[in-house]
């Protein structure tokens, strides 16, 4: 009866070699690690793993992603933003520079994450504009990604799921092209959340197009 969900953008790192692999072999990893290690848990199977923080698999997980990229595919890169749903609780674990979002009914739209791209950080110490930084020639420079041999720690952080509301993951491929304003509208007046994905997708290649477009939504019935 507890709403159980794992949700994942791995979006492949564009000029690095198999990228493409990468990001299957990420999402792959971080889906079987948390489904193999917490849906026995929740379900009784194994009592054991109760004991740890969803933060701490999560981090697991990610570790986990990491680790197979740099087996099966060396020299590949990927971002990696999930969403693991338990009742209510969202926890979002995130490396790259793809987002997760809350979309509100009345329209608001709240950033769950941070790019790991150097412009985020130049925008960050105010050296140069949001409006720079859609067309700054660095943009997709990503300063923590999966696949990296350095150690790093993921971003991770819980929520509340907003009921009435949608959790949105998408790629660079959306959020680069479409502003928050527009996917907030389209979500909203979309009769499901199939055709809103179709929508946000069309809307993304009507832009320009210029990058692979992925998006999820998620939406809290109960």
């Amino acid at each position: 009866d507890l709403p159980f969900g794992v949700f994942i953008v791995a979006d492949g790192m564009g000029g690095h070699q198999y990228g493409e692999v990468a990001s299957g072999t990420a999402a792959r990893a971080m889906a079987e690690y948390l489904i193999t290690k917490l849906y026995s848990s929740l379900a009784g199977l194994r009592p054991e793993a109760q004991g740890e923080s969803l933060q701490e698999i999560m981090e697991a997980g990610v570790n986990e992603a990491n680790q197979a990229v740099i087996r099966k595919a060396p020299g590949g890169g990927t971002t990696l933003t999930t969403a693991l749903v338990i009742g209510e609780q969202v926890t979002i674990a995130h490396v790259g520079d793809s987002r997760a979002y809350f979309l509100f009914t009345d329209g608001r739209v709240q950033a769950l994450t941070q790019d790991h791209s150097l412009v985020r950080r130049l925008v960050q110490l105010k050296q140069i504009t949001e409006e720079e930084a859609l067309v700054h020639p660095q943009r997709n420079v990503l300063y923590r990604a999966i696949g990296q041999n350095e150690p790093f720690r993921p971003d991770i952080n819980s929520y509340l799921l907003p009921h009435p509301g949608y959790l949105m993951i998408c790629s660079d491929g959306l959020w680069g092209v479409v502003n928050e304003n527009e996917i907030s509208r389209i979500v909203l007046n979309a009769p499901s959340l199939n055709s809103a994905c179709q929508s946000l997708i069309d809307a993304a290649n009507d832009a320009g197009g210029p990058d692979n477009i992925t998006v999820v939504l998620v939406q809290y019935l109960l």
